[in-house]
């Protein structure tokens, strides 16, 4: 990789982690760590295009079968490549299976670009997430073996004790916040070699504990507005991508 490298042009595929939930806008839009990165790196490059293909609720094979073949006919500079979270969350959950099609989203995708960037993604310290530990495990590793293969950058997010605390995530307890998604920005950067503007690592201030009724008033309305609709979700069998397109389907010039 060459260090501090200019690129003219970035496409971004995955899921909601790279659509931007929820780092909300004022119009209901999600900005995401995505388009915080794509504005740095415009106003670097004059004429810089950047394309989001990223849709929440996306499965691995979905992304594979929607996003690769269009992500890679656009030959981009820069390709990010975040997928199987949402496979990993599921109850039941073939991980050599998700780690196949993870694969053939990078064959595809590599020879497209330039740089090609993987990501070892977040997770919310707790103990929801505690018991699928095993599972991102070995997705991660297989993620490294991935980068080695094809000379992909490995932005390692996982390990991050400040991006998993929870005073990072949104009150769905599954989405960064708008202050992770801009750590998760400037850790992408800082991978591309460009010089830090900040520690994205640096941890937070000791936590003060809420006392028992905020708690369960945060469960209950935790359980309420999101746990609730996504559990329904689950068992009819639809996502919250369903029919939903791309927020940046071209690659177009970046306009702020």
């Amino acid at each position: 990789m060459q260090t501090n490298t200019t690129y003219t042009s970035f496409v971004a595929v995955g899921d909601s982690f790279t659509e931007g939930m929820s780092d909300a806008l004022p119009d209901g839009g999600y900005r995401g760590w995505a388009d915080v990165l794509a504005a740095r790196l415009a106003a670097r490059a004059p004429g810089f295009r950047y394309a989001n293909l990223a849709v929440r609720g996306k499965l691995i094979g979905q992304i594979v079968d929607e996003q690769t073949g269009p992500a890679a006919a656009m030959g981009a500079d820069l390709v990010t490549l975040v997928g199987g979270g949402n496979d990993v969350l599921r109850p039941k959950c073939d991980i050599v299976r998700v780690c196949g099609l993870l694969e053939e989203a990078a064959e595809r995708l590599a020879p497209s670009c330039k740089q090609l960037v993987l990501m070892r993604t977040p997770g919310r310290r707790g103990p929801v997430m505690e018991r699928f530990h095993p599972r991102m495990d070995r997705l991660f590793s297989f993620v490294d073996e991935l980068a080695a293969r094809h000379d992909a950058i490995v932005v390692d997010l996982y390990a991050s004790e400040a991006v998993g605390d929870p005073r990072m995530w949104a009150d769905d307890r599954l989405h960064l916040n708008a202050e992770g998604h801009r750590r998760v920005a400037e850790a992408v950067w800082q991978a591309l070699g460009h010089e830090p503007e900040e520690d994205w690592d640096a941890p937070l201030p000791p936590a003060v504990r809420p006392g028992w009724l905020a708690r369960r008033t945060s469960d209950a309305r935790f359980a309420r507005e999101h746990l609730g609709p996504w559990i329904a979700r689950r068992v009819t069998g639809r996502s919250s991508g369903d029919g939903r397109a791309p927020k940046r389907g071209e690659l177009l010039p970046y306009e702020g």
